[in-house]
Protein backbone atom coordinates (compact mmCIF):
# COMPACT_ATOMS: atom_id res chain seq x y z
CA UNK A 1 0.00 0.00 0.00
CA UNK A 2 1.20 3.48 -0.83
CA UNK A 3 0.36 6.25 1.60
CA UNK A 4 -1.22 9.47 0.38
CA UNK A 5 -0.57 12.96 1.67
CA UNK A 6 -3.53 14.93 3.03
CA UNK A 7 -3.54 18.21 1.11
CA UNK A 8 -0.36 20.18 1.73
CA UNK A 9 -0.01 18.87 5.28
CA UNK A 10 2.67 16.50 6.53
CA UNK A 11 0.06 13.86 7.31
CA UNK A 12 0.48 10.65 5.31
CA UNK A 13 -2.27 8.00 5.44
CA UNK A 14 -3.26 4.72 3.88
CA UNK A 15 -5.99 5.24 1.23
CA UNK A 16 -8.81 4.00 3.47
CA UNK A 17 -10.27 5.73 6.53
CA UNK A 18 -12.17 3.81 9.21
CA UNK A 19 -15.39 5.66 10.09
CA UNK A 20 -15.83 5.85 13.85
CA UNK A 21 -19.57 6.56 13.83
CA UNK A 22 -20.22 2.91 14.76
CA UNK A 23 -18.12 2.93 17.94
CA UNK A 24 -20.44 2.81 20.94
CA UNK A 25 -23.45 2.48 18.61
CA UNK A 26 -23.74 -0.54 16.31
CA UNK A 27 -20.40 -1.83 17.60
CA UNK A 28 -20.16 -1.98 21.39
CA UNK A 29 -16.87 -1.26 23.12
CA UNK A 30 -15.64 -4.86 23.06
CA UNK A 31 -16.34 -5.22 19.34
CA UNK A 32 -14.91 -1.77 18.63
CA UNK A 33 -11.66 -2.82 20.32
CA UNK A 34 -11.51 -5.97 18.15
CA UNK A 35 -12.09 -3.94 15.01
CA UNK A 36 -9.51 -1.31 15.90
CA UNK A 37 -6.88 -3.91 16.73
CA UNK A 38 -7.54 -5.72 13.43
CA UNK A 39 -7.43 -2.43 11.52
CA UNK A 40 -3.99 -1.51 12.87
CA UNK A 41 -2.67 -5.07 12.61
CA UNK A 42 -3.56 -5.02 8.89
CA UNK A 43 -1.32 -1.99 8.39
CA UNK A 44 -3.92 0.79 8.36
CA UNK A 45 -3.69 4.05 10.27
CA UNK A 46 -6.50 6.58 9.60
CA UNK A 47 -9.58 6.92 11.84
CA UNK A 48 -12.32 9.54 11.62
CA UNK A 49 -14.85 10.37 14.34
CA UNK A 50 -16.73 13.40 15.72
CA UNK A 51 -17.73 14.90 19.03
CA UNK A 52 -21.44 14.37 18.23
CA UNK A 53 -21.18 10.62 17.49
CA UNK A 54 -23.60 9.03 18.44
CA UNK A 55 -26.06 11.66 19.69
CA UNK A 56 -28.80 10.34 17.38
CA UNK A 57 -29.17 7.20 19.51
CA UNK A 58 -31.81 7.43 22.27
CA UNK A 59 -30.06 7.86 25.60
CA UNK A 60 -26.80 9.06 24.02
CA UNK A 61 -25.50 12.62 24.33
CA UNK A 62 -22.64 12.56 21.83
CA UNK A 63 -19.03 11.76 22.57
CA UNK A 64 -19.63 8.01 22.79
CA UNK A 65 -17.39 7.24 19.82
CA UNK A 66 -14.55 9.42 21.11
CA UNK A 67 -14.85 7.75 24.52
CA UNK A 68 -14.53 4.27 23.04
CA UNK A 69 -11.52 5.37 21.01
CA UNK A 70 -9.90 6.91 24.06
CA UNK A 71 -10.41 3.74 26.06
CA UNK A 72 -8.83 1.75 23.23
CA UNK A 73 -5.84 4.09 23.07
CA UNK A 74 -5.32 3.64 26.80
CA UNK A 75 -5.67 -0.14 26.70
CA UNK A 76 -3.73 -0.79 23.49
CA UNK A 77 -1.02 1.86 23.62
CA UNK A 78 -1.49 2.35 19.86
CA UNK A 79 -2.21 6.09 19.75
CA UNK A 80 1.08 6.70 17.94
CA UNK A 81 0.02 4.32 15.17
CA UNK A 82 -3.07 6.35 14.30
CA UNK A 83 -3.74 9.52 12.33
CA UNK A 84 -6.70 10.70 14.39
CA UNK A 85 -9.42 12.93 12.98
CA UNK A 86 -12.40 14.30 14.87
CA UNK A 87 -14.86 17.14 14.37
CA UNK A 88 -16.38 20.18 16.06
CA UNK A 89 -19.28 22.54 15.47
CA UNK A 90 -22.12 20.44 14.13
CA UNK A 91 -24.62 21.69 16.73
CA UNK A 92 -23.11 24.73 18.41
CA UNK A 93 -21.29 26.33 15.48
CA UNK A 94 -17.71 27.50 15.12
CA UNK A 95 -17.28 30.48 17.42
CA UNK A 96 -13.80 30.56 18.99
CA UNK A 97 -15.13 29.95 22.50
CA UNK A 98 -17.07 26.92 21.26
CA UNK A 99 -14.00 25.47 19.55
CA UNK A 100 -11.77 26.01 22.59
CA UNK A 101 -14.28 24.34 24.90
CA UNK A 102 -15.02 21.48 22.52
CA UNK A 103 -11.40 20.56 21.88
CA UNK A 104 -10.73 20.15 25.59
CA UNK A 105 -13.69 17.79 25.94
CA UNK A 106 -12.61 15.80 22.88
CA UNK A 107 -9.03 15.50 24.10
CA UNK A 108 -10.29 14.29 27.46
CA UNK A 109 -12.58 11.68 25.94
CA UNK A 110 -9.91 10.57 23.46
CA UNK A 111 -7.30 10.36 26.24
CA UNK A 112 -4.69 12.05 24.05
CA UNK A 113 -2.83 15.35 24.06
CA UNK A 114 -3.37 16.18 20.39
CA UNK A 115 -5.70 15.70 17.43
CA UNK A 116 -3.99 15.15 14.08
CA UNK A 117 -6.84 16.47 11.93
CA UNK A 118 -9.60 18.66 13.37
CA UNK A 119 -12.63 19.17 11.13
CA UNK A 120 -15.15 21.98 11.05
CA UNK A 121 -18.12 19.59 10.93
CA UNK A 122 -20.23 22.00 8.90
CA UNK A 123 -20.09 25.62 7.83
CA UNK A 124 -21.14 28.31 10.29
CA UNK A 125 -22.08 31.37 8.22
CA UNK A 126 -22.85 33.34 11.41
CA UNK A 127 -19.21 33.32 12.54
CA UNK A 128 -16.56 35.18 10.51
CA UNK A 129 -14.13 32.75 8.94
CA UNK A 130 -11.16 34.69 10.30
CA UNK A 131 -12.42 34.13 13.86
CA UNK A 132 -12.86 30.39 13.36
CA UNK A 133 -9.47 30.02 11.67
CA UNK A 134 -7.89 32.19 14.36
CA UNK A 135 -9.15 29.79 17.02
CA UNK A 136 -7.61 26.89 15.12
CA UNK A 137 -4.37 28.85 14.89
CA UNK A 138 -4.35 29.08 18.69
CA UNK A 139 -4.87 25.32 19.01
CA UNK A 140 -2.13 24.52 16.51
CA UNK A 141 0.33 26.81 18.26
CA UNK A 142 -0.58 25.15 21.58
CA UNK A 143 0.15 21.72 20.10
CA UNK A 144 -3.42 20.48 20.60
CA UNK A 145 -4.21 20.23 16.88
CA UNK A 146 -1.87 19.55 13.97
CA UNK A 147 -4.00 20.34 10.89
CA UNK A 148 -7.57 21.34 10.06
CA UNK A 149 -10.19 20.33 7.52
CA UNK A 150 -13.68 21.35 6.40
CA UNK A 151 -16.68 19.06 6.20
CA UNK A 152 -19.89 19.83 4.28
CA UNK A 153 -18.61 23.13 2.84
CA UNK A 154 -19.79 24.52 -0.50
CA UNK A 155 -17.25 25.52 -3.15
CA UNK A 156 -17.74 29.29 -2.61
CA UNK A 157 -17.33 29.00 1.16
CA UNK A 158 -14.30 26.73 0.94
CA UNK A 159 -12.70 29.14 -1.55
CA UNK A 160 -13.47 32.06 0.78
CA UNK A 161 -11.92 30.20 3.71
CA UNK A 162 -8.76 29.44 1.73
CA UNK A 163 -8.50 33.10 0.72
CA UNK A 164 -8.94 34.27 4.34
CA UNK A 165 -6.20 31.87 5.43
CA UNK A 166 -3.78 33.11 2.79
CA UNK A 167 -4.54 36.80 3.38
CA UNK A 168 -4.22 36.61 7.18
CA UNK A 169 -1.46 34.02 7.50
CA UNK A 170 -3.82 31.61 9.25
CA UNK A 171 -3.99 27.81 9.02
CA UNK A 172 -5.85 26.62 5.96
CA UNK A 173 -8.27 23.77 5.50
CA UNK A 174 -6.02 21.02 4.16
CA UNK A 175 -8.86 18.72 3.24
CA UNK A 176 -12.57 18.51 2.53
CA UNK A 177 -15.04 15.89 3.69
CA UNK A 178 -17.98 15.87 1.26
CA UNK A 179 -20.65 13.26 0.67
CA UNK A 180 -19.48 11.33 -2.38
CA UNK A 181 -20.08 7.88 -3.82
CA UNK A 182 -21.28 6.09 -6.93
CA UNK A 183 -24.92 7.09 -6.37
CA UNK A 184 -24.28 10.59 -5.04
CA UNK A 185 -21.86 12.40 -7.34
CA UNK A 186 -23.39 15.84 -7.97
CA UNK A 187 -22.55 17.33 -4.56
CA UNK A 188 -18.81 17.05 -5.12
CA UNK A 189 -18.11 16.77 -8.83
CA UNK A 190 -17.75 20.01 -10.74
CA UNK A 191 -16.94 23.26 -8.97
CA UNK A 192 -15.99 21.68 -5.63
CA UNK A 193 -13.76 18.99 -7.11
CA UNK A 194 -12.09 21.50 -9.43
CA UNK A 195 -11.32 23.78 -6.47
CA UNK A 196 -9.83 20.95 -4.42
CA UNK A 197 -7.61 19.78 -7.27
CA UNK A 198 -6.51 23.34 -8.09
CA UNK A 199 -5.73 24.26 -4.46
CA UNK A 200 -4.29 20.86 -3.49
CA UNK A 201 -6.97 20.24 -0.89
CA UNK A 202 -7.24 16.57 0.07
CA UNK A 203 -10.64 14.90 -0.27
CA UNK A 204 -11.86 12.34 2.26
CA UNK A 205 -15.50 11.58 1.43
CA UNK A 206 -18.10 10.25 3.85
CA UNK A 207 -20.96 7.89 2.96
CA UNK A 208 -18.53 6.15 0.60
CA UNK A 209 -20.85 3.12 0.60
CA UNK A 210 -24.04 5.21 0.54
CA UNK A 211 -25.17 4.03 3.99
CA UNK A 212 -24.60 0.42 2.96
CA UNK A 213 -26.49 0.58 -0.33
CA UNK A 214 -23.32 0.03 -2.37
CA UNK A 215 -22.55 -3.21 -0.55
CA UNK A 216 -25.36 -4.67 -2.62
CA UNK A 217 -27.44 -5.82 0.33
CA UNK A 218 -30.41 -3.61 -0.53
CA UNK A 219 -31.82 -4.90 -3.80
CA UNK A 220 -35.52 -4.29 -3.12
CA UNK A 221 -37.80 -2.50 -0.67
CA UNK A 222 -38.03 -5.76 1.28
CA UNK A 223 -34.27 -5.61 1.95
CA UNK A 224 -34.38 -2.25 3.73
CA UNK A 225 -35.08 -3.87 7.08
CA UNK A 226 -31.70 -5.63 7.06
CA UNK A 227 -30.10 -2.86 9.13
CA UNK A 228 -31.00 0.17 11.24
CA UNK A 229 -29.74 2.45 8.47
CA UNK A 230 -31.64 0.85 5.60
CA UNK A 231 -35.05 2.52 5.86
CA UNK A 232 -33.54 5.84 6.97
CA UNK A 233 -30.96 6.36 4.26
CA UNK A 234 -30.53 3.61 1.66
CA UNK A 235 -34.08 3.35 0.37
CA UNK A 236 -33.93 6.49 -1.76
CA UNK A 237 -31.30 4.97 -4.05
CA UNK A 238 -33.65 2.21 -5.17
CA UNK A 239 -35.83 4.94 -6.66
CA UNK A 240 -33.02 6.67 -8.58
CA UNK A 241 -30.09 5.17 -10.47
CA UNK A 242 -29.25 2.65 -7.76
CA UNK A 243 -30.34 -0.52 -9.57
CA UNK A 244 -28.31 0.25 -12.71
CA UNK A 245 -25.27 1.14 -10.57
CA UNK A 246 -25.56 -2.19 -8.74
CA UNK A 247 -25.78 -4.03 -12.07
CA UNK A 248 -22.55 -2.40 -13.27
CA UNK A 249 -20.87 -3.09 -9.94
CA UNK A 250 -21.91 -6.75 -10.08
CA UNK A 251 -20.25 -7.08 -13.47
CA UNK A 252 -17.00 -5.43 -12.40
CA UNK A 253 -16.93 -7.35 -9.11
CA UNK A 254 -17.37 -10.67 -10.89
CA UNK A 255 -14.51 -9.88 -13.28
CA UNK A 256 -12.14 -9.22 -10.38
CA UNK A 257 -13.52 -11.81 -7.93
CA UNK A 258 -14.26 -8.89 -5.64
CA UNK A 259 -17.34 -7.62 -3.81
CA UNK A 260 -19.57 -4.65 -4.54
CA UNK A 261 -18.27 -2.81 -1.49
CA UNK A 262 -14.69 -3.24 -2.67
CA UNK A 263 -15.59 -1.97 -6.13
CA UNK A 264 -17.36 1.10 -4.68
CA UNK A 265 -14.35 2.02 -2.54
CA UNK A 266 -11.81 1.30 -5.27
CA UNK A 267 -13.74 3.58 -7.63
CA UNK A 268 -13.38 6.45 -5.15
CA UNK A 269 -9.68 5.70 -4.60
CA UNK A 270 -9.15 5.95 -8.36
CA UNK A 271 -10.73 9.42 -8.69
CA UNK A 272 -8.52 12.44 -9.29
CA UNK A 273 -7.66 14.30 -6.10
CA UNK A 274 -9.27 11.75 -3.75
CA UNK A 275 -7.24 10.88 -0.66
CA UNK A 276 -9.22 8.18 1.12
CA UNK A 277 -12.88 7.15 1.38
CA UNK A 278 -14.45 6.78 4.82
CA UNK A 279 -16.39 3.60 5.57
CA UNK A 280 -17.32 1.74 8.72
CA UNK A 281 -17.70 -1.90 9.73
CA UNK A 282 -19.42 -3.58 12.66
CA UNK A 283 -17.68 -6.96 12.61
CA UNK A 284 -14.25 -8.35 11.60
CA UNK A 285 -15.56 -9.99 8.42
CA UNK A 286 -16.96 -6.70 7.14
CA UNK A 287 -13.75 -4.89 8.03
CA UNK A 288 -11.55 -7.40 6.21
CA UNK A 289 -13.75 -6.99 3.13
CA UNK A 290 -13.44 -3.20 3.18
CA UNK A 291 -9.68 -3.26 3.71
CA UNK A 292 -9.37 -5.55 0.68
CA UNK A 293 -10.49 -2.65 -1.51
CA UNK A 294 -6.99 -1.13 -1.49
CA UNK A 295 -5.72 -4.15 -3.44
CA UNK A 296 -8.36 -3.86 -6.15
CA UNK A 297 -6.98 -2.13 -9.25
CA UNK A 298 -9.84 -1.14 -11.54
CA UNK A 299 -9.14 -0.92 -15.27
CA UNK A 300 -10.00 2.13 -17.35
CA UNK A 301 -12.85 0.10 -18.84
CA UNK A 302 -14.16 -0.71 -15.35
CA UNK A 303 -14.12 2.94 -14.35
CA UNK A 304 -15.82 3.98 -17.58
CA UNK A 305 -18.58 1.42 -17.07
CA UNK A 306 -19.18 2.53 -13.50
CA UNK A 307 -19.09 6.19 -14.51
CA UNK A 308 -21.70 5.61 -17.21
CA UNK A 309 -24.03 3.71 -14.90
CA UNK A 310 -23.80 6.32 -12.17
CA UNK A 311 -23.96 9.45 -14.32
Amino acid sequence: MTKRRIGRSTLQVQPFCFGGNVFGWTADEAMSFRLLDAFVDAGFDFIDTADVYSAWVPGHKGGESETVLGNWFKRSGKRDKIVLATKVGFVEGLKPATIHQAVEKSLQRLQTDHIDLYWSHKDDPATPLAETLGAYDDLIKAGKVRFIGASNYSAPRLKEALDVSAKNNLPRYECLQPEYNLVERKIFEGELQDLCVREDVGVIPFFALAAGFLTGKYRSEADLGKSVRGPRTAGKYLKSNGPQVLAAMDKVAAAHKATCAQVALAWIMARKGLTAPIASATNPTQLAELLGSVKLALTQADVAELDAASA
